[in-house]
């Protein structure tokens, strides 16, 4: 989904003058097509979550559809999984096993979503930065209506990811999506989550689920208001 520099001032929530001297700097993801700059709105959401940058939660508001609520970065750690001690010693053998935290339909291959994963990480790391990584499938996966689902997995031992900032990986985020407007909503939704400092605190000190979901949900309450 591709989204112009006034789109992009309004999901960071800063002036379109500035996105423009983003692009000057070379600091942010873009194409120029023809005289116009367009933005991958995925990759640029990846940015801003490694770069520290908060997104607007007016881009949470955008859709009526009930699929896409407030709730939707909770409900789906909820569908998914929050799972301690993960072992692995690179990321292949990391994400295998974070693979394995997922509840796949029966007929699904697990090596495939594995493929997958692996492949979006030769395309660059999904280190974001302070020990954590947001592995997912760029563009949606559909697993027979399976709702959105997000694994949240804390290592038993810090892997290299070639993050940006170089500090090994030991808290994953992973996400799998039916559909591009929930991929981004759940990416969104992270990103900012991730700006929460309550609710990163407790990821980083690796808190138990029922501490993680209370904050998340704290911190849901901010969006939807």
């Amino acid at each position: 989904m591709m989204i112009n520099v006034k789109d992009v001032a309004r999901l960071l929530s800063v002036s379109e003058k500035k996105v423009y001297r983003l692009i000057a700097q070379n600091s942010v993801p873009y194409y120029k097509i023809g005289e116009e700059y367009q933005f991958n709105r995925v990759e640029l959401l990846e940015w801003a979550t490694m770069m520290g940058i908060k997104v607007s939660t007016e881009t949470f508001k955008e859709n009526n559809d009930s699929y896409l609520s407030t709730s939707v970065f909770l409900d789906a750690l909820k569908d998914g999984s929050i799972t301690y001690d993960v072992s692995g010693t690179d990321r292949e053998s990391v994400l295998r096993n974070v693979v394995k935290t997922f509840k796949l339909p029966v007929d699904f291959d697990p090596e495939f979503l594995l493929e997958i994963l692996l492949a979006r990480e030769k395309m660059g790391s999904t280190g974001i930065g302070e020990g954590i990584a947001i592995p997912h499938i760029r563009y949606p996966l559909i697993l027979n209506g399976s709702k959105p689902a997000i694994s949240l997995c804390f290592l038993k031992q810090p892997v290299e990811f070639n993050a940006a900032d170089g500090i090994p990986v030991s808290i994953l985020f992973t996400i799998i999506s039916p559909t591009v407007k929930v991929h981004l909503q759940l990416l969104s939704h992270l990103s900012y989550s991730l700006q929460n400092a309550a609710f990163k605190a407790a990821v980083q000190s690796k808190a138990s689920r029922e501490t993680l979901l209370e904050i998340l949900q704290k911190a849901q309450r901010v969006i939807s208001s």
